[in-house]
């Protein structure tokens, strides 16, 4: 294989540690531990690796980034590496004297994340009291510092009436960007899938918000729309695509293709602390599996899109289907498509409680093997 350009961003999952307990978490299902992450030095290393090898962004993210002590230190490697530092965060740990150790450290954007504008939905959904209240002073906070801002709404079935509230609460707060981005359905998100997905009305009114608003705030504000798979015409090209454009490390420093790729078996996703980070990109088996097109099956071989959504989500696929290598089922155009469609059709219409993500209690029911026809309601 010729030599491929470097990733243009690295994802550091610093920790799965976290104070809240979100239901569409796209972190895996059995979560690392504190004893089990990398430490300092192996992370500063990643750092200057990445600098190496050409990478551009650098994404602190989890769990919650701001658990971890060092996070000031891992920043100011970074930045003296000419990387661009975006730090993602829930804000509940934050004030402004943390917002300041960090600005002084070199940290260029913080995305903070919203699970509501009501303060009582919102700290449900959350698993803690008082949550909300808290990312308002935050964001309050890191504008003051001077820091640019992007505010990142989850949206699901039990919030989707209140996106006129959300794109308003972003423009009251200054946020240069928001993201309107309904539940990827991984990890944690896969399995509380029947407690949000939304409706097709729900769905199309969300759209409706978000075209009218960057319409009318298209001088003032950025704003990123996320649809659920489940109501596509065709997929998106997941991180990317395969191997292409970004890398996660996650906390116990397993370099991989995206967020959810743990999840398919028969892979090795080699670890940054026996590997360097150049070697993994360009040469790691499990990196060049879905690399390209070379490996998709039909339609997607000789689909005009192949080099725009690069065969959509191979998680998603494992998901619905059993293997990775088929057409994403969210193609209109993938002989697996009806499993999407059933269950987006089977959706109940009274949503079961969430089942709350927690380190040490993944819920020993959710298989990750794929889900017949006839299962899906």
């Amino acid at each position: 294989m010729n030599a491929i350009p470097p990733p243009l961003g690295i994802v550091c999952e610093l920790t799965h540690r976290c104070p809240l307990q979100c239901p569409y978490c796209s972190n895996p299902l059995e979560l690392a531990r504190a004893g089990a992450e990398l430490g300092t030095d192996a992370w500063l290393r990643v750092l200057d690796e990445a600098a190496a090898l050409g990478v551009l962004h650098i994404h602190f993210s989890g769990g919650e980034p701001t658990v971890r002590k060092d996070l000031p230190d891992l920043v100011r490697r970074a930045s003296a590496n000419g990387l661009y530092t975006n730090l993602i965060t829930a804000g509940v740990l934050l004030d402004a004297a943390a917002i300041d150790r960090l600005k002084a450290a070199g940290i260029d954007h913080i995305q903070l994340s919203f699970q509501d504008v009501l303060p009582e939905s919102a700290d449900q959904i959350a698993g803690l009291a008082g949550a909300h209240e808290r990312k308002l002073s935050v964001a309050k906070a890191i504008r003051q510092a001077g820091l640019p801002l992007t505010l990142n709404f989850v949206v699901h079935r039990h919030n989707a009436e209140r996106v006129p509230e959300m794109l308003a609460l972003a423009e009251s707060l200054g946020a240069a960007r928001t993201e309107i981005a309904h539940v990827q359905y991984y990890g944690w998100g896969l399995v509380n899938r029947a407690a949000l997905l939304p409706s097709r009305a729900q769905l199309e009114f969300t759209l409706q918000v978000v075209q009218e608003a960057r319409a009318r705030l298209a001088e003032k504000m950025v704003i990123d729309y996320v649809v659920p798979d489940y109501y596509a015409q065709r997929p998106k090209a997941c991180m990317g695509g395969w191997g292409r454009r970004e890398m996660v490390i996650t906390p116990t420093g397993k370099a991989m293709p995206c967020h959810a790729a743990d999840s398919l078996p028969g892979f090795e996703f080699p670890s940054v602390t026996d590997t360097p980070l150049a070697d993994i990109w360009s040469n790691a088996p499990a990196f060049r599996r879905f690399r390209g097109t070379d490996w998709m099956p039909e339609p997607c071989r000789s689909c005009d899109r192949r080099e725009i959504d690069w065969g959509g989500c191979r998680c998603q696929a494992f998901a619905m289907t059993g293997d990775a290598a088929r057409t994403d089922p969210a193609c209109a155009l993938s002989p697996d498509h009806a499993l999407m469609l059933a269950v987006a059709e089977g959706r109940p219409e009274a949503a079961p409680a969430f089942v709350y993500r927690r380190i040490g209690h993944a819920p020993a029911s959710v298989s990750m093997e794929p889900v017949p026809a006839e299962a899906t309601v």
